[in-house]
Formats: C-alpha cells, sequence, structure tokens
C-alpha cells in the first residue's frame, strides 16, 4: 500500500470524475465494480490497509461492504482453514468475523504465555484450563489459532507450541465428549456402531485429524472391493444394486411399505427392518457376501489379527486399523459387521469372554436359540464357528447368556475397558494419559459408577492434579455408596492437606554454579549429551551436585558400583526415547553429532532449539540463571573448535 501512496493519487489514490477528465487518466473509483473489487481483493494489501481505503469515499466505502467479497477474500487469505465453516447462502459480516478472530488470536496467545509462567512446576497443567471454558469467542477461531502455533516453521517456540498443544488436547477432548454424550442419547437404533468407534478414537488421538467422514469413506472402499469380487460369483446379487439406493434406508423403506421392487430389472429380493436397514434374506445369499467379505479383507488387503502385539493401543483405533490392517476382535469386528450391513447382512455383536465375536442368524430372525446362529470370528480371518468351537476358541464352557447380542454402548464399554487395562499398564507415560482419557470416557457413559469413580479420585490424588475435583468426586463417590467412607475419609483428608501445602509455596530453587557445593558439576542446561554405557541420546533440563533420590532407588540402581557412587552430580535429562531419566555424570559424555531431542516434554523446559543446543525458557533459566552463559561457552570450545 506504501508503493502505491507515494505514486500519488494517479496510482493508488481515489480520483473524482472532474480530475479525471481534466488529464485524460481514469481514477480508482471510475474503475468497474468488478475491476475495483479485484484490485481490492490483492494478496498484498493487509487489513489496515482495506480499513483506510474504505474511509476515503462512499465509492470505495460500498466496495468494501462488511458482508461484501472484499471482506470475505480478506478473511480467507488469512484464515482459509475457517471458510469450511461458513456456507454460501450465509449472510455474514466478514468484517465482524475478521474483528472477532483477529481476538481470538490475541487472545489465545496471552492464555499460551501465561501457562508456562504458572504450570512450569506442574507435570500436568489442570487448572489453568477454566479459563479455556469461559471463552468469549467462537472455540474453532481459537482452535484455528492454536493451530497457527503449533504449525510455526523452525526450531523456535518450542514452549508455545508444548502448552498450546495441551491446550487444544483439551478443548477437542470436551467437544468430542459432548459429541459423545449426544450419541448416547439417540434411540439404539440410530447408534452406528462404527460412529461409536470414531468417537473413541478421537477422544484418545484429538490431535489426530480424524472423522467419521473419513474412516466411513475408506470402509466405502472396502465394500467396493468386496461387490467386485461379488460380482464374478453371481451379477445378479442383489447387494450389486445401485449403492445409492442400498445405502439409502429411506428409500427402500418407502419402497418395500409400497410394494415396489427396487431390483426387479434383475429378479433380486430385498427387505427392509424396522431400523431401515437394507437386509438380503436368503442365507445362501448372504454366506456369498460373508464369502467375498473374507476374500477381500484377509486375502487380498491382508487385514489379521495382532497377535503379536496384542496389548498395543493402536489396535483398538479404528483408524490405526484401517492404516495397519490389523487389531484385537472387537475393533476388527465393527469393522466386519459394518461392510455386512452395508451389504445386506445383518451381523450381530456377541460379548462373548475374552473374545469378541459376530453372530449370524440361520434360523427365524430374532430367535433366542444360540444354536439358530453361526459364530463369527473376525480376529481369525472370519471364520464360522459353531456354540461348540466358540468355546473350543477360549477353552472352556460358558452359560447361554454369554452368546446373546449386546447394544452400541456395552459395544463401546468393553473397548473403553480394554483401553483402561492398557492404561493401567502403562509405565513410561509420566501423566497416565491413556488412563485418564479412557476413565473420562467410561465415566461418560456410566457416571455413577463408585469403582471407576474412585480410580480417577486415586489416579488425581497420585499425580498431584485437580485436588479440588479429587474433593468433588470423593463427595459424589460418598453419596453413591455410604460404605466407602474408609477410602473417601483418607483421600478427603490428604487431598486436603495437599491443597494447604500448595498455598504455603515458596518460589523455585534457584541454583548458582558460582555456589562453592557446586563446583563439581561440569555440564549444563541445554546439552546434548550421550549415555557412556547405553547410547543414548538426550538433553539436560536439571542437576544436583550429588544424588538427590532416596536409598531404595540408589540400591535398585546400582549407584554404588559406579566409580564415585551417588557423591557426584546427576543429571535429569530427557531422553530421546520419550523417557525422562536422572543420570550420574560420570555416564555422560558430549555428543559428537548433536540433534534434536524428539521428546513431548521438550518445550516445557526449552524455547529453542540451535542445531547444537537447547535454549532454556524464561522458567527455566530463573532456576539455572548462570547455565546459559555456560552452554553457550561450552558449545563454542567444543563444536566451534574443528575437532568434531
Amino acid at each position: 500500500m506504501a508503493a502505491a501512496e507515494s505514486q500519488g493519487p494517479a496510482a493508488g489514490g481515489p480520483r473524482g470524475s472532474a480530475e479525471a477528465d481534466a488529464d485524460g487518466a481514469m481514477g480508482l473509483t471510475d474503475l468497474p465494480g468488478e475491476l475495483l473489487e479485484l484490485i481490492l481483493c490483492c494478496d498484498v494489501l493487509g487489513a489496515a490497509d482495506i480499513g483506510r481505503v474504505s474511509c476515503t469515499c462512499r465509492r470505495l466505502r460500498e466496495a468494501c461492504q462488511p458482508r461484501g467479497k472484499v471482506w470475505r477474500e480478506r478473511f480467507r487469505l488469512r484464515w482459509p482453514s475457517l471458510l469450511k465453516y461458513y456456507s454460501h447462502t450465509d449472510s455474514v459480516s466478514w468484517l465482524e468475523e475478521y474483528k472477532a478472530r483477529h481476538n481470538a488470536g490475541l487472545e489465545a496467545r496471552r492464555i499460551v504465555a501465561s501457562f508456562s509462567k504458572r504450570f512450569f512446576s506442574e507435570h500436568v497443567p489442570c487448572d489453568g484450563f477454566s479459563d479455556i471454558e469461559t471463552l468469549g469467542c467462537p472455540s474453532h477461531f481459537f482452535e484455528d489459532e492454536l493451530m497457527c502455533i503449533l504449525n510455526m516453521e523452525g526450531r523456535k517456540g518450542l514452549t508455545w507450541k508444548y502448552y498450546a498443544k495441551k491446550i487444544l488436547y483439551f478443548l477437542r477432548q470436551q467437544n468430542i465428549l459432548k459429541n459423545l454424550k449426544e450419541y448416547l442419547q439417540r434411540p439404539t437404533d440410530q447408534q452406528s456402531f462404527l460412529e461409536g468407534a470414531v468417537l473413541i478414537d478421537q477422544y484418545c488421538n484429538p490431535l489426530s485429524d480424524i472423522c467419521l467422514k473419513s474412516v466411513q469413506a475408506q470402509v466405502d472402499d472396502i465394500t467396493d472391493k468386496v461387490r467386485k469380487v461379488l460380482r464374478t460369483k453371481n451379477p445378479r446379487h442383489p447387494s450389486l444394486a445401485s449403492k445409492a439406493v442400498l445405502s439409502s434406508p429411506d428409500i427402500c423403506t418407502r419402497a418395500v411399505g409400497q410394494g415396489i421392487d427396487l431390483f426387479s430389472s434383475a429378479s433380486l429380493k430385498v427387505s427392509s427392518n424396522r431400523k431401515g436397514e437394507v437386509l438380503i434374506p436368503e442365507v445362501e445369499l448372504q454366506r456369498q457376501v460373508l464369502d467375498a467379505m473374507n476374500c477381500v479383507l484377509y486375502e487380498q488387503l491382508k487385514y489379521k489379527g495382532n497377535e503379536l502385539d496384542y496389548y498395543n493401543s493402536l489396535n483398538s483405533y479404528i483408524h490405526q486399523v484401517l492404516i495397519r490392517r490389523t487389531g484385537i476382535p472387537i475393533s476388527l469386528s465393527v469393522l466386519y459387521l459394518t461392510i455386512a450391513r452395508q451389504l445386506g447382512v445383518k451381523l450381530e455383536p456377541v460379548n462373548f469372554p475374552s473374545h469378541f465375536l459376530l453372530r449370524w442368524c440361520q434360523g427365524k430372525e430374532g430367535s433366542t436359540d444360540i444354536f439358530d446362529y453361526t459364530y463369527i470370528d473376525a480376529f481369525g480371518k472370519g471364520k464360522q464357528l459353531t456354540v461348540k468351537e466358540c468355546e473350543y476358541l477360549i477353552g472352556h464352557h460358558v452359560t447361554e447368556e454369554f452368546y446373546g447380542v449386546v447394544t452400541s454402548k456395552e459395544v463401546l464399554q468393553r473397548m473403553v475397558g480394554n483401553l483402561l487395562n492398557l492404561g493401567k499398564r502403562e509405565s513410561t507415560d509420566q501423566s497416565y494419559q491413556l488412563l485418564r482419557d479412557s476413565l473420562d470416557l467410561y465415566l461418560a457413559m456410566y457416571p455413577d459408577n463408585v469403582q471407576h469413580l474412585m480410580l480417577q479420585a486415586r489416579l488425581y490424588f497420585h499425580l498431584g492434579i485437580w485436588p479440588e475435583k479429587v474433593l468433588d468426586i470423593l463427595q459424589h463417590i460418598q453419596a453413591l455408596d455410604p460404605s466407602q467412607h474408609g477410602a473417601v475419609g483418607y483421600l478427603v483428608q490428604h487431598t486436603l492437606e495437599h491443597i494447604e501445602r500448595r498455598k504455603e509455596e515458596v518460589g523455585p530453587e534457584v541454583k548458582h554454579r558460582s555456589d562453592e557445593k557446586h563446583k563439581e558439576v561440569c555440564f549444563s542446561i541445554g546439552l546434548i549429551m550421550k549415555h557412556k554405557r547405553y547410547g543414548y541420546n538426550c538433553v539436560i533440563y536439571g542437576w544436583d551436585p550429588a544424588c538427590m533420590m532416596g536409598h531404595e532407588w540408589i540400591r535398585n540402581m546400582n549407584v554404588h558400583s559406579l566409580p564415585h557412587g551417588p557423591h557426584q552430580p546427576f543429571y535429569n535429562v530427557l531422553v530421546e526415547d520419550g523417557s525422562c531419566r536422572y543420570a550420574a555424570q560420570e555416564n555422560l559424555e558430549y555428543n559428537s553429532e548433536p540433534r534434536e531431542i524428539p521428546h513431548p516434554d521438550i518445550g516445557r523446559y526449552f524455547s529453542e532449539f540451535t542445531g547444537i543446543h537447547y535454549l532454556a525458557n524464561t522458567e527455566l533459566e530463573i532456576r539455572y540463571p548462570e547455565d546459559l552463559e555456560l552452554t553457550r561457552a561450552t558449545v563454542q570450545k567444543i563444536y566451534s573448535s574443528g575437532k568434531e
């Protein structure tokens, strides 16, 4: 805009028609409306430029009207990903939307900046999320700014990215939890098994790009492959009818109700049940579908049960099942059942102990006789089992109740239960994120389950987070089950003590390298190191002049076998495998080829990676005020001397 202004009115300023007639030149306001809009939509102009232009005269003010093309284009250029939230038919004040998005960005950055100072000492920041719950702007504007922070290029802004990621995680989980509760309130015949699996997947992976539409598209692609195989076996099979017809229960329900045969051209018959599902009644035609499905899933696409890594949480996430083509019985069953129903075969979920199954009716629909069904093992390549073979599968006899069909909510309960068990097995994740997420999901479905409420209270107490929420949970448990008063009383007492200690906390401990007691400390914050014995790469984020761990840890780690034992400096390090360790000085050495350490907590302590070392963020620098200069001097001495 400045370039245009420097050339005078003829180049960029508005001109009246009289002036244009006097010297034969055409002014900006003399241009046709479409051309004027095209110029004002140019990407070299900013919002401030458009604002100034609109103040010059009535013609330009009209061209830059709030609901017009110019401000819409300005909004699109600045935040292209947000246009999906608007319809072409909406009457939108793009100027107001621009202002709202701009203000949301300022608010997001203010909150992110405050998190480092407020929650540096907490491994799991919690209390600050109350600020986010009362946002005065659309949540998708706030999320968009967080994504802008996360997508910043380069190795700077690590602390901003760290807290932006935590806030975005929280925000998305709140929205997904809301969607899950709405899903659970629907009638059971409107609860898709696939949608439920996607909601669980989304909640446990809120930063991943997972949506029902994309998952459904992948399932549809598999379904199309099954149709191709089916066509070679039976060209007149009813599942080969128009996809639009088969996928529209309303159309089929109306047609069946009116006695219209949608498939008369091929002399094919289908029916529609009360749920609106399009079904193929003949068992032999259903068998052809299942055979084609097994051919595509297990022979062509190589889907299989993950026997080698059964307890990997990825086996439970439907989008990962589609990517990796492996899973556990329940996740593969949801996929198998969904495809079958899209092809007109009604399979039902069976909550069989230790091994989730599907059942396929061979007798009268709705039969209560377990011997009227064939049972399908999606984990076992779609193998069809009898009742006796089901018992062989798990190695013991079970009663008839375990062969019964279960609801979508019960299927989700079992999926979440699997994740809960995996979360309890976690050892490397100090925040127990999977356990916390699966507890949230379980309690969203069963909010009055005392066992899981108590587990959640104990987990939060163990992590030292959300003490006020712990008290609320304990109060709820006491109201539900007074017999828990002993355990509740113990946790209430210690939680109140924790709250009091937090009130009495003083400022952070500051460690000066110049102190006599620190003279043996050789390494400094931010240096990339290598462990001499185990060979892992790591970065130092803290140190002690001597080992500060308890006697039991020292004994278990065999520290006394070291030449200097526990009486030497020890370093807190972030390791490239995602773990945090406490390493003796004599076990560390400078890394001759320093590189970034891919640790999830790197931004909690460091603001930037220079290519050779990390720069401590403000909060870490407060605690180690003399380390920054020492790190720079060390790096210059080691890596700039030409030795490495």
